[in-house]
């Protein structure tokens, strides 16, 4: 019995899979406008339009570590 967890949800998968077609294409725009050439951050903007959506994503990794 094999059973496997999914860590993203089948929205979410295709709401990255627009936002990659998008990038190919050109059409992908930043928050700033800029054209976005990076494939990282054509996930991420993906990623980010699926959690608005409401999709099965997890949370984004929190930045805001202070060194002591």
């Amino acid at each position: 019995m094999e059973v496997e967890m999914a860590r993203y949800g089948k929205k979410a998968q295709e709401t990255v899979k627009e936002a990659m077609e998008k990038l190919k294409k050109g059409e992908l725009k930043s928050g700033s406008g800029k054209k976005v050439t990076s494939r990282k951050q054509a996930i991420a903007i993906g990623l980010s339009e699926a959690r608005e959506k409401g999709a099965k994503v997890p949370a984004p990794p929190n930045k805001s570590k202070k060194a002591t």
